[in-house]
């Protein structure tokens, strides 16, 4: 008797490119973890961001109705001049970080904020096969452009309040990420090893954040 695995799963369909409105609703910290970057490997601090695209609608499930598309990218946490994090935040708001503000930011800030997100299409860098969105712009809603209120609820994870209900609810493929890093070891071995952010306000009366 033979006893067979298939792969049953579906592919996922890609949000087409192009400009969307879209509005910060998730934000999951996902720790220090060892990545390779420019051919090294790295233990780099990540965090993993999600926008909601409130103009693309799609009916996952029947009981729930339409509900918006969403897209994700991961940072390292790091408001180095020269770091992603940064100058993305930077293009967001539409305005520079000074050094003093850059020392303390609270990323958490930027939930519930609109912007506007360019997305393109990418190949893969392990499986060139396969083909993802990729957020490459993100500035502030163009003149005149208005953002629809937030449709999924905001959601936060952070090692300093960490939530066993919300971990448990991430995919899989993002729990086991996290669950290598040094701050979720550190989180079932002693608790008072927890690591959190630190927070500040930004300045700017027009400013997003």
């Amino acid at each position: 008797m033979a006893i067979t695995a298939e792969n049953t799963g579906t592919t996922r369909e890609l949000v087409p490119a192009g400009n969307y409105v879209a509005r910060c609703y998730s934000m999951v910290e996902i720790g220090t973890v060892k990545e390779l970057y420019m051919g090294v490997e790295k233990m780099l601090h990540k965090v993993r961001i999600t926008w909601e695209l409130p103009f693309e609608l799609k009916v996952f499930d029947e009981k729930k109705g339409e509900q918006p598309l969403s897209v994700s990218k991961e940072y390292t946490l790091s408001m180095y001049e020269k770091a992603n994090l940064r100058k993305e935040l930077e293009s967001w708001r539409g305005k520079a970080f000074t050094e003093e503000e850059a020392k303390k930011f609270d990323i958490t800030a930027l939930i519930g904020k609109p912007c506007m997100i360019n997305l393109i299409h990418k190949p893969s860098e392990k499986d060139p096969s396969k083909v993802y969105e990729r957020i490459s712009a993100i500035s502030p809603l163009a003149k005149g452009t208005t953002c629809p209120d937030q449709i999924n609820p905001s959601f936060i994870l952070s090692f300093d309040e960490w939530d066993e209900e919300k971990f448990q609810s991430l995919p899989d493929f993002l729990k086991e990420k996290i669950k290598a890093s040094n701050q979720f070891a550190a989180l079932h071995i002693d608790d008072s090893a927890k690591k959190g952010n630190v927070t500040t306000e930004s300045e700017g009366d027009d400013l997003p954040f």
